[in-house]
């Protein structure tokens, strides 16, 4: 009997692990949400600009002056970025959930296991 609980407790750690992971995981894709949200409005108020105007990066304390047209192709740069990244979390939330799955399943078999022994006793 000793052996079986020994096995609940190890596949309970690893299910807890997993768990963590994907927490991490959903926090991540959450921010890059935000960040695609972020950049979309970006991208929509340089659309709403004309080819004249001027405009200005901030990097560190500066402005830095920027043609418009750079200005937009960082923008789509960026957000084709996060899509990828969201894609790729993505992945990594559906694997993390049938690695859960998978966990909670050989729990449930070891804990029917652990009664069958105990009732036989």
């Amino acid at each position: 009997m000793g052996d079986v609980q020994k096995k609940i407790e190890n596949e309970v750690v690893q299910l807890k692990g997993t768990q963590k992971e994907y927490q991490k995981a959903i926090s991540t894709r959450q921010q890059l949400d935000a960040q695609l949200n972020e950049n979309q409005v970006v991208k929509d108020e340089l659309n709403l600009l004309s080819e004249d105007r001027k405009i200005y990066k901030a990097i560190g304390p500066a402005l830095i002056k920027m043609e418009i047209i750079e200005a937009k192709q960082n923008v789509a740069k960026r957000i084709d970025y996060i899509n990828k990244e969201i894609k790729r979390f993505d992945e990594i939330i559906l694997n993390l959930e049938k690695k859960q799955d998978g966990h909670r399943e050989t729990l449930h078999k070891l804990q029917q296991d652990k009664m069958k022994t105990s009732l036989k006793a």
